[in-house]
This record gives C-alpha cells, sequence and structure tokens, in this order.
C-alpha cells in the first residue's frame, strides 16, 4: 500500500524543487545576488563522513544554544533536544554536503562563491516520493498553523546529527563552559568548518553542518513511507526549504 502523509506536513512546490536540485549535480539553484545572468550551480555531493544512530532515533538541533550557556556552567537541567518522531533503523549512514558555486566579483576582487546548499543524512538510496517537515517528538500537529514551519534555532548558525540516545554524552563537548567561556574540545575536523563527535561507549556519533539561524528539517519518505533521506538547508539567500 503506497503511503500518504498528513498535508499540513507536505513540502510545496517551491521546498520540493530546492530539495531535489540541491542533490542533483549540474541543477542551477538560482542566481547571483544581484546578478541575474550568473547561475548558481551544484557542482557535487561530497560525503564528509559517516555517522552512528544505534538507538533508531534522531537528534536534529543545535549542539548549543547561546542562552543556556550560564545553565551548563552550573550544571544545571536544560530543554530536551529537538528529537524527530519518525524513527530511522539503527545502523551506519552517510552525511553529505551539497555543493554550489556562484562566481561573483567585490571590490576587483574575483570568488568562486563556492559554499554548502544543504546537507543530508542518506538512509537509504531509494526514490524519494514526497518531502514533509520532520515532527519533532514534542511537536503538537494539531497547533499547526498554515504556512507555518518547524524548525529548530540556531544562534550561531550551526546544527547537528546525533544520535538521540547518546546525546547527553554527545553534545557535553559544546556545552562545558567556564567563566562564560566553551573550553576548546577535541573533535574529527570535517569540510565547511564542520566536525564530528563520537561516544566510544556507545558507539554514537555527533556530526555538525552548517544551518544559518537553524532550520526546517525535511524528511524524503519512500513510496512506502519509510525516510530515505533527512535534509537541512544552509538557509543561504533564496533557499525555498
Amino acid at each position: 500500500m503506497e503511503w500518504v502523509g498528513d498535508a499540513r506536513l507536505a513540502a510545496g512546490p517551491e521546498a520540493t524543487w530546492y530539495l531535489e536540485t540541491a542533490f542533483t549535480p549540474g541543477g542551477q539553484l538560482g542566481t547571483v545576488e544581484g546578478d541575474p545572468t550568473t547561475p548558481v550551480v551544484v557542482t557535487g555531493i561530497e560525503e564528509m563522513c559517516t555517522m552512528r544512530v544505534p538507538s533508531g532515533r534522531l537528534v536534529v538541533d543545535a549542539p548549543w544554544h547561546d542562552d543556556e550557556a550560564w545553565m551548563y556552567e552550573r550544571g544545571l537541567p536544560t530543554a530536551p533536544p529537538r528529537e524527530l518522531a519518525a524513527r530511522i533503523p539503527p545502523g551506519t549512514y552517510p552525511v553529505e554536503i551539497a555543493w554550489t558555486a556562484g562566481p561573483y566579483e567585490f571590490f576587483g576582487e574575483h570568488f568562486d562563491g563556492v559554499r554548502c546548499a544543504a546537507t543530508r543524512l542518506r538512509i537509504s538510496d531509494d526514490p524519494v516520493s514526497a518531502w514533509e517537515m520532520g515532527l519533532g517528538v514534542d511537536d503538537d500537529i494539531n497547533r499547526l498553523q498554515p504556512g507555518e514551519k518547524l524548525a529548530f534555532a540556531s544562534d550561531a548558525n550551526v546544527g547537528c546529527f546525533a544520535d538521540a540516545g547518546a546525546w547527553a554524552a554527545l553534545s557535553a563537548p559544546f556545552r562545558t563552559y567556564v567563566d562564560g567561556v566553551p573550553v576548546p574540545h577535541v573533535s574529527e575536523e570535517l569540510p565547511d568548518w564542520c566536525e564530528r563527535v563520537s561516544d566510544a561507549s556507545q558507539q554514537a556519533d555527533l556530526v555538525t553542518f552548517t544551518a544559518e539561524s537553524g532550520g526546517v528539517v525535511w524528511l524524503g519518505r519512500t513510496r512506502t513511507g519509510d525516510v530515505a533521506v533527512i535534509v537541512v538547508s544552509s538557509g543561504s539567500l533564496g533557499a525555498k526549504a
């Protein structure tokens, strides 16, 4: 039987176009700001790492929030992370970046305009039949207003994918503060200033990505309703998703 989603969560035509074009090498995602003659083109998809999700439960949120820093330093309880209501099979999955290029000139200097358009966690290679906003475990769909977007916030323009079962350990390096200043932590450096933090005891990972001010989490579902990909756009100017 073919899966039928909730229309209140369904991606509109513009968001669907962006999500599909962003991961199509050669696709055009609009034009350079202020220069309608120069296209922004998808140059390729890069697998920046893999990540382990042994619990099958996924957090997509900012790894820390600036307004909670004083709570981190004092060891006080904080709000729970934004865990997706959708479940995925426990396993190890690739995290991929969609790169675009839109050359431009600034004060006589030329730039290639290379940047990340979106990041995805690829659960399977099955074709995506429909896109929908990822509902959080604490979201009430019955309170969703027409046109409202379900999203996470990020003061530092950083989001992450993380195993929900190991969240406390995985997020701790980002939430260790002394005298109001974050303590440097050890992590694996990845492309686009991203990083991977691992917890050996739980065999789980957290991977950061660019997400300007946070963003909507999009689920790409197959005809049977299984989650094939989970995508967050970078929040770049003109992004439709």
